[in-house]
């Protein structure tokens, strides 16, 4: 008979870098305590990051559309093409966000939107041309939904239009959008999202034109705790094969509970415990990411600093205006002052740093 391993077992597997499959991720979600799972987690953070630093990111969400066509059902955001609440951004109206950011110190947009059924290629390149040719500011910009719906409306291949936006001025290609990476979930909650694979291959493809790239998981929609290290392991082989083809892999992984206020889909809110669970666990089988983010505008200052003691070793951005997570009723706020986000950080028991959209640390606050 085969000796199934405790879970004390599998976080001493996990302290000696030894690389966890999915049943123990699975076990250590379920079953591990919860205070010995925090503990293991943060002591790979600090190998990882010894100098006890913390990381923060000066930005701003621009969402330049909420007009979108997939109708999500976790999604308050959005509104239809015929809605009159729907709007989209003159280039002047993006550029005086961006000037207010700029005036913060910030060095990063991450300019999001909705699938817009009829913008071309023409509208995102003159966009981004408008950008970079006026503010010298990183540019993370759409999701892979987006760039698949501009390659659907161009008759294009996808990686065209990402080299073609690339050379527009889109710095980094933002991991929002894949959810749950497993396809039963994805068909119950965003039908026509697309699958997880289409997802991993939009990352694919940005990381090998050497885009920045982050990794993200919305996790609490009904889905089982197989499926949710399942997507842990599809990001953990992307990054493999990634940083084996040219070293640009996914700067970071940052997960958050949905948030069911206001959505038609509803449902249950994530709570405290089953947050942290899920960023430590991301953190012992991640064990090819270098960064892992709190997740303040879903869950809150004070859990989100309590979650950089089970593994996370960033605290996310400003954000300056959130309107997203917000429209689900996450109640947490819509924005973080820099100075706001540095007593966080220290608050903590942490040496707060100032860093890029690439992880370089640009200024330093101990």
């Amino acid at each position: 008979m085969q000796t199934i391993p405790q879970t004390k077992d599998i976080l001493k597997k996990a302290l000696n870098g030894e690389r966890l499959g999915l049943e123990e991720g699975v076990r250590l979600f379920e079953e591990s305590d919860l205070e010995e799972l925090g503990a293991a987690a943060n002591a790979v953070r600090q190998r990882r990051h010894p100098e006890g630093v913390v990381t923060f990111l000066v930005d701003r969400n621009i969402n330049y559309t909420n007009v979108c066509i997939i109708d999500c059902g976790f999604c308050a955001f959005y509104r239809k093409p015929a809605s009159p609440e729907g709007y989209l951004l003159s280039n002047e109206q993006i550029g005086k966000k961006i000037e207010e950011l700029l005036a913060w110190g910030g060095t990063r947009i991450l300019l999001q939107g909705g699938v817009h059924p009829y913008l071309k290629l023409d509208y995102y390149v003159n966009l981004l041309e408008y950008i970079k040719g006026n503010y010298e500011i990183q540019t993370d910009a759409f999701s892979p939904i987006e760039v698949q719906n501009i390659a659907r409306i161009m008759k294009r291949p996808q990686g065209e239009m990402l080299h073609e936006l690339h050379l527009a001025g889109m710095d980094g290609l933002p991991g929002g959008g894949a959810e749950i990476l497993d396809d039963h979930i994805r068909m119950s909650i965003s039908p026509h999202k697309g699958s997880w694979r289409e997802w991993i291959n939009s990352m694919r493809l940005a990381q090998r034109e050497d885009m920045t790239t982050s990794a993200t998981m919305v996790f609490g929609f009904g889905e089982t705790t197989e499926e949710r290290m399942q997507h842990l392991l599809r990001l953990r082989e992307l990054q493999d094969e990634s940083v084996a083809y040219n070293g640009n892999g996914f700067t970071s992984f940052i997960c958050w509970g949905y948030q069911p206020d206001n959505t038609k889909l509803g449902g249950r809110r994530v709570e405290g415990e089953e947050y942290l669970r899920m960023v430590a666990v991301a953190r012992l089988m991640l064990d090819n990411f270098e960064n892992l983010s709190a997740s303040w505008p879903s869950h809150g200052v004070a859990l989100a600093k309590k979650a950089l003691h089970y593994g996370a070793n960033d605290f996310g951005s400003t954000m300056m205006e959130e309107n997203v997570v917000s429209a689900a009723g996450s109640g947490t706020g819509t924005c973080q002052t820099p100075a706001g986000i540095i007593e966080h950080i220290q608050e903590g028991g942490f040496r707060a740093a100032k860093r890029d959209s690439r992880y370089r640390v640009l200024e330093r606050y101990y």
